[in-house]
């Protein structure tokens, strides 16, 4: 990583981090490559003080960047994406390295955390009110404020543009931030996104990174001064984060876990449906909340699509991504890895069949189909968030939305066939916040509402048309040229 000292100096995360939020007494934790377990550095753990001074920070900052012009928001924005672009190498370099992803998963990655910043930077200029209809001699408004500070709880498995996709719009519609990275990928989840803004020119005070345990996150769901969380993360953590912050009344955003659904229809090209699953399940390792949790096939091909699919998984290479061309890297944990070979022993136990795959050296678990999982068995249900792929055979259209629907899930689904029309009435019925015709349930274009129903999220949208609704509140605004004289 040649280039990584001028972009990332160490002193960014070793201890000594730009915004001041370091303080002496905070501890400090390895950053392990998880393909070597080796580390790669140290970064500083801050503690609730450390969130109470810096969410204190932060909503002084807030109100002069608030009421700057539209267009000094913009810029800063801009600059940021042009940066981004500019150290592209360094920053996949540190998300295989970092976070176990391969080459391709990482320079997507940075791709799309460029387009969100490009997205953020037209925010500033949008329209941010309605003229209502009112009495004669009254200006009736409504008009969009920015909520103050917003705290940003991100995860692991797309570090960079899970937090950018909250940070980057809340910043341009006027907000302060304060972000908890994960701090497994502090850096690429962290850092490098201060590093990007620093460099852009944000004024300071406006963005804090603070990497912490649960404390930290509890901490930014008390604290007076923030606003807004916007929380990415595992169902049993968003659960946590959505009570603590409804006790004190804040806002939230909350896009959690998926057990998500990819039915192909026995119309579908079976070729181009083994390429749509091995990308929808394996991709980082199945560790995506829109991951292909379930492969729902029509009996009547069933049987050509569970072979074909057993070769695929046979042929994906795995190793370490930093330095080969491979399909599929680590696992995040040695947690992560024990949950996944758990799941997988289970299902067998119930009476699935283990196709191919089921083991794993250190973290890398190699990729794994398995078949003959009935609706009662635990890979039915559990979300693995690991290279498995969950192959389940139905009869009928009516029998492929009955197991769709079954979860507590609702996040992302799609359906496979030759017939637009008959996928499209099929999937009217399926109850999932995104849905896909003749696409995998991985997609994410920046541009488009992004949100979950059920055990998925709590209605809310981040992304696209919606980011003005989540990152800013209504203000209702009345003007007249005189006060009234009323008659009491």
């Amino acid at each position: 990583m040649s280039d990584t000292p001028q972009f990332l100096p160490t002193s960014l995360w070793s201890g000594t981090l730009f915004d001041g939020t370091w303080r002496a007494g905070a501890s400090t934790q390895d950053v392990i490559e998880p393909a070597t377990g080796a580390p790669l550095g140290s970064i500083g753990m801050t503690d609730p003080a450390g969130i109470a001074a810096a969410a204190a920070t932060a909503a002084q900052a807030q109100r002069d960047w608030a009421s700057a012009p539209y267009e000094t928001r913009a810029q800063v924005l801009r600059r940021a994406a042009q940066l981004a672009e500019q150290h592209t190498d360094a920053i996949v370099d540190w998300l295989v390295r970092e976070s176990g992803s391969t080459r391709l998963k990482a320079g997507f990655e940075a791709k799309v955390n460029v387009k969100a910043l490009h997205e953020a930077a037209a925010l500033p200029s949008r329209s941010i009110g309605e003229v209502l209809p009112s009495e004669p001699g009254r200006l009736n408004l409504a008009r969009r404020r920015p909520l103050g500070v917003v705290g940003v709880i991100a995860p692991f498995n797309f570090p960079l543009y899970l937090a950018m996709r909250a940070v980057a719009p809340a910043l341009a519609l006027g907000n302060a931030v304060v972000l908890k990275p994960d701090p497994r990928t502090a850096v690429c989840g962290g850092f490098v996104i201060a590093r990007l803004f620093e460099l852009a020119g944000l004024p300071a005070g406006l963005l804090h990174v603070l990497p912490g345990d649960g404390a930290t996150g509890a901490a930014l769901t008390r604290d007076p001064n923030i606003a807004m969380i916007q929380f990415t993360g595992s169902t049993g953590a968003g659960r946590k984060v959505g009570e603590a912050a409804g006790r004190h009344l804040k806002k939230v955003s909350l896009e959690l876990g998926g057990k998500n659904s990819l039915i192909v229809l026995d119309d579908a090209d079976i070729d181009l449906a083994i390429a749509n699953t091995a990308w929808g399940v394996y991709l980082h390792q199945g560790q995506i909340c829109m991951a292909t949790g379930r492969v729902l096939v029509q009996r009547s091909i069933h049987a050509r699509f569970l072979d074909k699919l057993v070769a695929k998984a046979r042929s994906l290479k795995v190793g370490d991504p930093a330095t080969g061309d491979v399909a599929i890297g680590p696992l995040i944990s040695a947690q992560q890895r024990d949950h996944a070979a758990r799941v997988v022993a289970e299902a067998q136990a119930a009476g699935a069949t283990l196709a191919t795959g089921g083991g794993y050296r250190d973290l890398f678990f190699e990729p794994t189909v398995l078949s003959d999982v009935g609706r009662d068995n635990p890979a039915f249900h559990e979300e693995i968030f690991a290279p498995v792929a969950v192959v389940v055979p139905f009869d009928t259209d009516e029998e492929a939305v009955e197991l769709a629907n079954d979860s507590e899930y609702g996040l992302s689904m799609a359906v496979l066939s030759s017939n637009v029309g008959r996928a499209l009435k099929l999937g009217e019925r399926l109850r999932t916040g995104l849905l896909h015709i003749n696409d995998q349930t991985v997609n994410d274009e920046v541009i488009n509402p992004f949100g979950g129903v059920g055990a998925s999220g709590n209605g809310t949208s981040i992304g696209g048309p919606s980011n003005i609704d989540e990152f800013t509140q209504w203000q209702w605004l009345t003007v007249k040229g005189e006060a009234p004289a009323y008659p009491i």
